[in-house]
């Protein structure tokens, strides 16, 4: 089925996260080490992005690695670290050529000098590019995030700045690393597993939440286009009835 036919252009999801599972195992059933599918991975985020930009989408966020991967082999973590630098060197022309701006959200000051140096680069590269922002989520969990969230307003409460009845909702918002951006609208997760993992809590409440058993690897443009035509065909609420929804549209 042709899926990419089906979307309507007038109703895309501004914001689309997504966290890329699935490299080992689609390794693994190949007979490969770990980082065959690491790097195979590598070229799935460079047909995803393609395909996010093409479409008008605004914001594409993606769980790259999380501070509990810090956790994994060393040898592991190193390599990782390695294809990411030669990632980043590789790509940045390209999405200069589309238009697409490179930002981050994380504990980068974890990364090792040369990969973050080489990040810098890229986002200070793209700044001016107007079009698709590609959110790379490096050395990042949402209860780090919280917790610094957390951190920054009692600092605001010890300097007087902040007082008990000033926190809500945007607040909370405002201190959240994605500040800048608006929260998700669909996320979707690869290779059957069905849970968030620590990504991206606080802005998820009402997110629509597509998950395929597709493996990152094998994660193609039109399941992509697939996952966007079922977001299109959801009802989205906030809380709010069905009629209500039809009264405002």
């Amino acid at each position: 089925m042709d899926y990419k036919s089906q979307i309507d252009k007038a109703r895309m999801p501004r914001h689309v996260a997504i966290i890329m599972d699935g490299n080992g195992r689609w390794a693994k059933k190949q007979g490969l080490a770990r980082m065959y599918g690491h790097k195979q991975g590598v070229e799935t985020v460079h047909r995803i992005t393609e395909t996010a930009a093409a479409l008008g989408i605004q914001y594409l966020t993606l769980y790259t690695f999380s501070t509990e991967n810090w956790n994994r082999p060393k040898e592991e973590v190193d390599a990782l670290m390695t294809l990411l630098v030669d990632t980043i060197a590789k790509e940045t022309p390209t999405l200069m050529k589309n238009n697409v701006r490179l930002l981050t959200i994380g504990d980068t000051e974890r990364l090792p000098e040369g990969a973050k140096r080489k990040f810098e680069q890229c986002m200070e590269e793209t700044s001016g590019n107007t079009g698709l922002r590609l959110v790379i989520a490096l050395s990042y969990s949402a209860r780090w995030e919280i917790t610094n969230a957390m951190q920054e307003a009692v600092r605001k409460a010890q300097a007087g700045a902040l007082k008990a009845e000033d926190v809500n909702e945007e607040l909370v918002s405002s201190l959240m690393t994605t500040a800048s951006m608006p929260d998700p609208d669909l996320l979707i997760r690869t290779s059957g597993e069905l849970r968030i993992s620590n990504f991206l809590l606080w802005q998820l409440a009402y997110s629509e939440l597509y998950f395929t058993d597709c493996l990152w690897p094998e994660f193609t443009e039109e399941e992509f286009c697939k996952a966007i035509v079922d977001y299109q065909h959801r009802e989205r609420r906030f809380g709010k009835t069905s009629e209500q929804v039809l009264i405002k549209n």
